[in-house]
């Protein structure tokens, strides 16, 4: 099974119906395929150790029988915008490599093992990971270890993932 979630931005307001009880919209928003609840989240981006992590994970998910929630964190750049004597703008420019990502996981034969979704989120990568990990009640989180001076300089995103996380954080070098 092949899937792709985009989760409805958080500004987004519902029409109010009447006939309809909000305790009940709201806890159908919420819920989630049974599929995926207690699966394995993995963060994945392309590169070569997250192609590790989600080789990884596919297999965990696959021993337990549960589904994988591949996730996919936008790289959202904050882009200034100058305009006469205005003090400068800050605009999320969303980064489309989410499509790029869910087009080719689904043609990839090694995923049809396992069910899977690709979720895609903006912001922090180790919240995010940690928030869907909650919201699917995941089992364990995967990701792949980061090389190079990026992650010396700032932290590797595994590191700080599994100094905070609330579940166990499996990482692949």
């Amino acid at each position: 099974m092949a899937g792709h979630e985009i989760p409805e931005p958080a500004d987004r307001r519902q029409v109010a119906d009447p006939t309809v009880d909000p305790l009940a919209a709201e806890e159908t928003r919420h819920s989630r395929d049974p599929a995926f609840q207690h699966g394995v989240v993995v963060g994945f981006d392309g590169s070569t150790s997250s192609e590790r992590a989600l080789a990884y994970a596919i297999g965990m998910a696959r021993r337990s029988g549960s589904g994988l929630i591949i996730v996919h964190v936008a790289n959202r750049l904050p882009t200034t915008v100058w305009a006469g004597c205005e003090p400068p703008v800050f605009v999320d420019v969303p980064d489309h490599r989410t499509e790029v990502l869910g087009l080719e996981l689904a043609c990839a034969d090694y995923l049809s093992e396992v069910p899977w979704i690709l979720v895609e989120r903006g912001g922090d990568i180790c919240h995010e990971l940690e928030e869907v990990g909650r919201e699917y009640s995941a089992d364990a989180i995967v990701v792949g270890s980061t090389h190079g001076i990026v992650g010396r300089m700032f932290g590797s995103v595994a590191g700080r993932l599994a100094r905070r996380a609330q579940r166990p954080v499996v990482v692949i070098p």
